[in-house]
C-alpha cells in the first residue's frame, strides 16, 4: 500500500519529518507546535493553541479532511496550569461534540523550551480523495 507524505508548508523550517502521512484510509498528523505561518512562536498559551489549530487545519485541508475526521488526538502540555484553558479552547476548536478520543499529558519539556503545547492526531479518510502529496510505494 503506498504511503503519501505531506511536507511542511513552504517557508516553515521543520525538523526532518512529514507534517502528515497517509496510508490507506488513515492520516497520521505529526505533533504540531504553536508556530505561526512565519515560523515565530507566540508567548501566550492561548496564541500558541490558536496557531496549533491553524497548523492542524492546514494539514487536514491538504489531505481533504476536516476536524470531524479526527479519530484520536494527543495533546502535550508543558504546564499543568494550562489544562483548564486548553479544555475550553479545545472544546471550541474541535467541537461540537462528539469529540475525537483524546489523551492529554503534561510533559517535562518539548524540543523547544518556549513551546507550551503540541498536538498530534489520527484522522479517518475513508471518504476523502487524496490531495497534494508525495506518494512513495
Amino acid at each position: 500500500m503506498p504511503i503519501q507524505h505531506f511536507p511542511p508548508p513552504a517557508g516553515v523550517k521543520a525538523p526532518p519529518l512529514s507534517f502528515a502521512t497517509r496510508v490507506g484510509d488513515l492520516l497520521f498528523v505529526s505533533g504540531i507546535p504553536g508556530f505561526d505561518d512565519k515560523g515565530a512562536l507566540p508567548d501566550s498559551f492561548e496564541a500558541q493553541f490558536g496557531c496549533v489549530v491553524s497548523n492542524i487545519k492546514r494539514v487536514l485541508d491538504e489531505a481533504g479532511a476536516t476536524f470531524r475526521d479526527l479519530v484520536k488526538v494527543n495533546v502535550l502540555l508543558t504546564r499543568a496550569s494550562d489544562v483548564a484553558a486548553m479544555n475550553v479552547l479545545y472544546a471550541s476548536a474541535f467541537g461540537p461534540a462528539p469529540y475525537p478520543a483524546r489523551t492529554t499529558c503534561v510533559v517535562q519539556a518539548l524540543p523547544d523550551p518556549k513551546v507550551l503545547i503540541e498536538i498530534e492526531g489520527v484522522a479517518s479518510l475513508a471518504t476523502v480523495i487524496p490531495a497534494r502529496s508525495v506518494i512513495i510505494s
